[in-house]
């Protein structure tokens, strides 16, 4: 048996001994961290299968912002779970394992774990997104050529879903934080966690920067920047209080930027059209046109997908350390 098969058993195995434990366990606050315990694992996994910007996104989404944000919903409700009733957990049991049992059977016709000849191994497409691309994006990071270049639309369409789903959840929320916000969520009186804070909060924000631009010749881009973006004004919110961070992003300003970034997106294909290429063309920015109008276009995408994700995050979080804890 190699290293890299005993690595791949020992996180699985502790990815199923975390899942059961948090199946059992009803004090909500461990069952918040084991839950980012079970997403840092599974980003390991993701980097073992070198799908890094995966891993990258995991572990910026699952360990860190959902994490935060499901504390901060902690802190309006209970921190122990209901007692289900026994004659409930049933059909719960029979659904998972219906569940379990359909994605055992679907997995059977899966090609074995690193097969040469799996068919995304021997797809034509393949040849065109490893190779082909070097040449017409020019772009060192295969993950971002395909998704911000030749899949730019299917890009756009996610844009989508995280603006309509984070206007979902503020909509939810703007009614009933209306008069009611709180001013608990403030630990300026521990000095070390705001001393730390101040020295890491321009780290965090230059790291979000740094994965922003380089999406091109590594791991990131817009989406994993916007999390990490938000990231950095959650732990200012939190640490120095809500009203302290909405001084330095004020509502208004973030509210604007929610869509700021999904008109850019959109904007960008107008323009390509009206340059006389199609929607989301990049060659048409440059007279040029080729590796450069490309880059030019890349970076518009993910500079626009940051701004949105960042501001949705950061929104969601202020909506919810608005409210007062309803226990």
């Amino acid at each position: 048996m190699t290293t890299f098969t005993v690595i791949n058993f020992t996180l699985l195995t502790i990815l199923t001994v975390t899942a059961l434990v948090i199946a059992r366990l009803r004090a909500l606050y461990e069952a918040a961290m084991l839950t980012a315990l079970s997403s840092l694992v599974t980003a390991s996994l993701f980097v073992l299968m070198d799908a890094v910007d995966v891993a990258f996104t995991e572990a910026a989404v699952g360990v860190g912002i959902s994490t935060v944000l499901l504390l901060g919903v902690l802190a309006l409700t209970r921190s122990r779970e209901a007692v289900t009733p026994r004659h409930r957990h049933l059909p719960a049991i029979a659904v998972t394992a219906l569940t379990g049992g359909l994605l055992v059977y679907a997995a059977q016709d899966l090609p074995a774990f690193g097969s040469a000849d799996s068919p995304v191994q021997r797809h034509p497409v393949t040849e065109v997104y490893l190779h082909q691309s070097q040449k017409e994006i020019g772009v060192p990071n295969t993950v971002t050529a395909v998704l911000a270049s030749y899949r730019a639309l299917d890009t756009l369409g996610e844009l989508v879903v995280v603006f309509a789903a984070g206007t979902a959840v503020l909509l939810l929320l703007g009614p009933l934080t209306h008069g009611k916000r709180r001013q608990n969520l403030d630990l300026m009186e521990y000095k070390v966690l705001r001393v730390v804070s101040s020295l890491l909060m321009p780290f965090v924000l230059v790291f979000a920067l740094y994965v922003l631009f380089h999406g091109d010749f590594g791991p990131g881009g817009g989406f994993q920047a916007g999390v990490i973006f938000a990231t950095g004004f959650v732990l200012h919110g939190l640490v120095f209080g809500l009203d302290k961070s909405q001084r330095v992003l004020p509502p208004a300003a973030l509210g604007s930027l929610v869509p700021l970034g999904l008109g850019l997106f959109v904007g960008l294909g107008v323009v390509t059209m009206l340059l006389g290429g199609s929607f989301l063309d990049y060659g048409t920015l440059l007279p040029t046109g080729g590796p450069a109008a490309q880059h030019l276009g890349i970076l518009t995408v993910e500079v626009a997908i940051g701004i949105t994700v960042a501001a949705v995050m950061t929104s969601i979080f202020f909506a919810f350390a608005g409210r007062r804890p309803t226990r």
